[in-house]
């Protein structure tokens, strides 16, 4: 008679199956990567199938391996039950990793780990920054924070919020240089953005053919790298204006005519959704992003009423 599969077994493949990775699963629980293998045949065997199968850049779920996660989550589920702190509340544990674009990693997703270290001081959060499309296979990563809409098989996609990109200029810039009066007049000044060889998001791409007649000057895979090049006076810069807004030093240009919305999209597995300290950081994502929608729009008053009064007083030609 079978006696059905090891409960150790189970969790291992729940560790697997989040992170598409053997050697991050090993890593999370403290085993070497050949006894992971060993868990996961033994597994396979007990259940008389194929749990995963070998993708791009990782492992994914068989449908036999989705039904034997789920049974993991159970045993998981359970087991944490038990762990309360003094209030009676669940206690959370655990690695979440993060992926989003450098401006969204140091405004939004880094606050938001902060809030949750505050609230379960047991959960550690871990940010890559990357500028690309959403993976279709999430190896290693628990959440993706993505610009545009992406297009994802098994996965949720959640729509954060829209931001605005804008072009900006030092005021030393503008000083020396013709203040741009309409879109005709950019084809006089150059262009701070991505490098268009390498740029990996077809919205940011997109973005630059309302700037089609600039010339490129200073160009990065980075936006601070852009934020900083446009301060010190390279060109103008297209700008996510949430981050431009945060220095007095640069003055918005163009504002009724150059303005492009994107939005922010939250990408993660169902599996990793429902674990909870996953659904801790995804809430105070969400929490951080509602705090701050009005400034990544670019809705500053300020900051637009005093933009506005020093391009009508105008810039004077070198």
């Amino acid at each position: 008679m079978n006696p059905g599969p090891n409960p150790d077994d189970l969790l291992v493949l729940l560790a697997v199956g989040r992170t598409g990775r053997f050697n991050t699963a090993a890593d999370d629980l403290g085993l070497n990567h050949t006894t992971i293998s060993r868990r996961i045949a033994g597994l396979e065997k007990s259940l008389g199938g194929r749990v995963l199968v070998r993708a791009s850049g990782g492992w994914e779920l068989t449908d036999l391996g989705r039904q034997a996660l789920m049974a993991a989550e159970r045993i998981e589920a359970a087991v944490n039950d038990l762990a309360l702190d003094p209030n009676g509340q669940h206690l959370l544990d655990g690695v979440v990793r993060v992926s989003a674009t450098d401006g969204f990693s140091a405004y939004i997703a880094a606050p938001a780990g902060a809030t949750v270290r505050k609230r379960h001081p047991r959960v550690s959060v871990e940010i890559v920054v990357a500028t690309r499309k959403a993976s279709q296979i999430r190896s290693g990563l628990d959440i993706e924070v993505v610009v545009g809409k992406p297009h994802v098989h098994r996965a949720e996609a959640i729509h954060l919020a829209d931001y605005a990109l804008g072009l900006y200029a030092s005021r030393e810039y503008l000083c020396q240089h013709t203040v741009p009066a309409s879109p005709a007049d950019l084809a006089d000044h150059s262009l701070v953005y991505f490098i268009d060889s390498m740029l990996q998001v077809d919205e940011l791409d997109l973005a630059r053919k309302l700037t089609v007649s600039m010339r490129e000057a200073v160009t990065s895979t980075n936006v601070f790298v852009h934020i900083e090049a446009t301060r010190a006076g390279a060109g103008i810069g297209l700008l996510p204006c949430f981050m431009a807004d945060r220095h007095e030093d640069l003055v918005r240009v163009l504002p009724a005519d150059i303005e492009v919305r994107l939005a922010y999209w939250l990408v993660a597995r169902p599996e990793s959704l429902r674990r909870r300290e996953v659904a801790a950081v995804v809430s105070a994502i969400r929490e951080t992003v509602d705090l701050k929608r009005i400034q990544l729009l670019g809705h500053n008053p300020g900051t637009e009423a005093e933009d506005t009064q020093f391009q009508n007083g105008g810039g004077s030609s070198p």
